[in-house]
């Protein structure tokens, strides 16, 4: 990773360096605490006995090898403080995560899934210049089972794509799939940036619906969250013992959905958040992403008369530029 990219806000691959990576028979971990004390590694490989973690490059990082860890698996950052506390957090760039009310990353090997896409990459636009008819979904309520429970992302490809199509939709946009706790936030609180939610099925299962969407020639947005995340102590709130995440301030660290504040000014979160971003597009094959409360980017607290936000304006306008010159025909909406 560049790390000065990192530090100025201008990398867009972040998840590729930090997060669980499957090689062969084993798994690098790394996690991004430049506050913290020190960092244990807990999961299923040791029976949740910490194995402490070995700072990397600047200090600011923290990274262990296990040669028995494997997809699939369960793991934790045990997180201490200067001041000695600890907390047990899941990986901020995860890639997969349990559902709630566990709290655990999981081990993913994106690599498992092979597309099937190229045609369809290949020809994909924006829909600039040609008709575009958009259908909302909330995947968790938009049918369920008998018994009330969810269709998986496999299944409801085979109930959700001839319905579209019956109707004359030509793409799908999807509410939040990143992680989150609370059913009834629609996924709009999110903990798990780079995990999409458990509550479907694995990353494998999203990967084949999206697949299955651009074999019927339907492309599929989601939308995108870069302005707040949950406060749950076990996700990005006060992740390495600080503010690392969120503003410092209290005035406005909290925003007005009772979540925690991106502090967009930060090079960081920047590279954290454009890199999420990139992150479903490139993994995914997402064709698109809807930004979510765009107002609240705009201006403090999503209040004109507070005044703009210069540096979550300057994110956005980054973000945006460095996707396009990436991907050039997905559509990037608000």
């Amino acid at each position: 990773m560049d790390m000065y990219g990192f530090y100025s806000g201008k990398v867009f691959d972040a998840y590729k360096y930090l997060g669980a990576h499957v090689k062969e028979n084993e798994v690098t971990f790394r996690t991004f605490a430049p506050n913290a004390k020190k960092i244990e590694l807990i999961g299923e490989f040791n029976d949740w006995n910490g194995i402490e973690m070995k700072r990397a490059d600047d200090d600011n990082f923290f990274e262990c090898t296990i040669e028995n860890a494997k997809p699939g698996m369960l793991y934790k950052y045990k997180i201490y403080d200067k001041n000695g506390r600890c907390v047990d957090h899941c990986d901020p760039y995860g890639f997969g995560m349990e559902v709630r009310p566990n709290t655990a990353s999981i081990i993913r090997d994106l690599d498992e899934y092979k597309f099937n896409d190229d045609e369809w990459i290949k020809r994909r636009d924006d829909c600039k210049d040609k008709p575009l008819n958009i259908y909302e979904v909330h995947l968790g309520s938009w049918r369920k089972k008998s018994d009330d429970t969810w269709y998986t992302y496999k299944e409801v490809a085979h109930l959700l794509i001839p319905y579209v199509k019956e109707y004359g939709y030509n793409y799908i946009e999807i509410m939040p799939l990143s992680e989150h706790p609370c059913d009834e936030s629609w996924g709009y609180q999110n903990t798990g940036f780079f995990s999409p939610t458990s509550r479907y099925g694995t990353a494998i299962d999203l990967m084949y619906f999206i697949d299955k969407c651009h074999e019927n020639n339907i492309g599929v947005i989601m939308d995108f969250v870069p302005v707040h995340f949950a406060i749950d102590e076990f996700a990005l709130a006060n992740y390495d013992g600080t503010s690392l995440y969120e503003y410092p301030y209290e005035d406005i660290e909290m925003s007005q959905w009772g979540s925690k504040n991106f502090i967009h000014s930060r090079g960081e979160v920047r590279s954290f958040l454009q890199s999420a971003a990139n992150y479903w597009i490139e993994e995914y094959h997402f064709d698109g992403l809807r930004v979510d409360a765009l107002s609240n980017i705009i201006y403090w607290q999503g209040n004109s008369d507070r005044g703009e936000n210069k540096g979550a304006i300057e994110f956005i306008k980054g973000m945006n530029k460095g996707l396009k010159e990436l991907h050039p025909t997905v559509i990037l909406a608000a």
